[in-house]
């Protein structure tokens, strides 16, 4: 899966608009106060984390885009990926 795709599931299961971030597809102006984030990081690899209060907090990184796509979706919902 990649960030198009999650965005879509993400919708598709009813999480809010406001609780994710997705890099280059689903991004907030203005920035709310709290959020889980998907970004590409300075060494090229994909990380995830928390936004709160005006701090990344990254909370795994990983080599690929659909790696770092299944752990948000993990992260935010409890669940496997979907097939």
């Amino acid at each position: 899966m990649d960030r198009h795709e999650l965005r879509n599931a993400l919708f598709a299961t009813g999480i809010s608009p406001d609780a994710f971030e997705l890099e280059g597809v689903h991004e907030h102006v203005p920035l709310p106060p709290d959020f889980w984030f998907l970004r590409r990081s300075a060494d090229g690899r994909w990380e995830i984390g928390a936004y709160e209060r005006g701090v990344y907090d990254v909370r795994l990184a990983y080599d690929t885009e659909p790696e770092a796509c299944a752990g948000l979706w993990r992260a935010l919902t409890g669940r496997p990926t979907p097939p």
